[in-house]
């Protein structure tokens, strides 16, 4: 892996921040699970949402395989953060911008990724889930949450601001070998 190239083309994009971490670090919790279940409209209906992810066991074996991970942040202002359509509407960004990353990963010597981004995969506007395979494998990025890994400990750990009145701060965990 070239990470000084990496650290020289992530400075290119517009991330509000990134920091490479050991995934031994992350801290997973059923509790997060717990959010959606019981919260979000996407579960059970996405390859990229629990249940199909996993159990938050299995999931974190899947991430704690890979010796390395990037977490990286980019940030949209909105009017009312405590609107969550408003909110979720500005994900498209950070979305491409994982993906750009990624690539980069890949280019600079990592041979394989495992990446986990915001909210749910919405390339489809109706998932295969649960009677097909996912038609998007390689662009279908899991939610953080979904894996029961909890954000803000690795956030404050590291010192990546997320907390930043009506700026919303995407996050995406990049695993890579």
């Amino acid at each position: 892996m070239d990470r000084e190239r990496l650290e020289a083309r992530l400075a290119e994009l517009p991330l509000f921040q990134f920091e490479f971490i050991d995934p031994r670090e992350l801290t997973f919790a059923a509790r997060i699970r717990y959010v959606c279940e019981h919260e979000c409209r996407r579960y059970g209906t996405s390859w990229a949402c629990p249940p199909a992810v996993g159990s938050v066991e299995a999931c974190q074996a899947r991430c704690l395989a890979f010796p390395h991970a990037l977490m990286m942040t980019s940030v949209t202002e909105v009017a009312d953060i405590s609107d969550i359509e408003e909110t979720l509407a500005t994900r498209g960004p950070h979305e491409e911008l994982t993906r750009q990353v990624r690539q980069l990963l890949e280019e600079c010597g990592a041979a394989e990724t495992y990446v986990l981004s915001t909210d749910s995969c919405a390339h489809c506007a109706q998932c295969a889930y649960p009677g097909g395979p996912c038609r998007h494998p390689d662009r279908m990025y899991p939610c953080v949450e979904s894996h029961g890994i909890v954000v803000t400990d690795i956030a404050e750990k590291y010192g990546i601001d997320f907390l930043s009145g009506n700026l919303v701060v995407w996050f995406s965990l990049l695993f890579y070998r």
